[in-house]
């Protein structure tokens, strides 16, 4: 099982960018009210990983704001892998898969190449 850190507002979403200069994390746009987001915290549960989550039903101020930072128009549900500051990978509805996350999260782990 996984476990959510809830971002609720611009200081902890900038938490979640800072906390990704230690290492990759995941941070993942949900929408409690649409069956579609259930499907895709299953996958996200079956990693048993720590992800940062934003209720995007509850906090839309937070929406533009990912957006702006990432570069990547809002969807939901929606996941992003950060590294290093800046999204580095993102899916949304039905490609958020347990095996594409870990392959991500692989990727933003290892050494990069010079």
């Amino acid at each position: 099982m996984s476990t959510y850190e809830p971002v609720r507002d611009v200081d902890e979403l900038e938490g979640a960018f800072e906390a990704s200069r230690g290492g990759p994390v995941l941070l993942f746009l949900y929408d409690p009210h649409c069956p579609l987001n259930w499907s895709a915290e299953e996958e996200l549960d079956s990693l048993g990983v720590a992800v940062y989550r934003i209720d995007v039903s509850r906090d839309r101020a937070l929406n533009p704001e990912v957006a702006r930072r990432t570069g990547v128009r809002h969807e939901s549900p929606q996941l992003f892998v950060l590294k290093d500051g800046a999204a580095t990978w993102h899916a949304s509805h039905g490609r958020i898969r347990a095996q594409a996350v870990a392959g991500a999260l692989a990727e933003a782990s290892s050494p990069a190449e010079d």
